[in-house]
């Protein structure tokens, strides 16, 4: 069985797009932006895909991906800038996990757990 995944954001150095899950839309703007800020300027500095994503337990995790003959693409950095932005990003995380268990409390019944 398939943990069930929420998209919250998301960027893509391949086609040089950045993507917010509509869902989302209810977020201040200047909150937004910073999600754009931080997925733009990984796929900047490293490469690839990052997506960030809401467990079934309503942890933000960040999701990297590469295409497989992507030879620029900076797997070490990647890891090293992902620890970056959860380390200087913290609050900003944790209140994104708070608004997701209040704004989305079906997210987790879903599962047939309670939220």
């Amino acid at each position: 069985m398939r943990e069930q995944r929420i998209v919250l954001c998301g960027a893509s150095a391949y086609e040089k797009k950045f993507y917010l899950n509509p869902e989302f839309d209810g977020l201040p703007g200047q909150v937004k932006d910073e999600l754009k800020i931080a997925c733009v300027l990984y796929t900047e500095d490293v490469g690839g895909i990052i997506t960030m994503e809401f467990d079934e337990d309503g942890q933000l995790e960040f999701v990297v991906d590469a295409k497989e003959d992507d030879f620029l693409y900076d797997e070490i950095g990647s890891r090293l800038k992902v620890k970056q932005l959860q380390r200087e990003k913290r609050e900003l995380w944790e209140a994104l996990e708070l608004y997701y268990r209040i704004f989305f409390p079906d997210a987790e019944d879903k599962q047939g757990r309670k939220a």
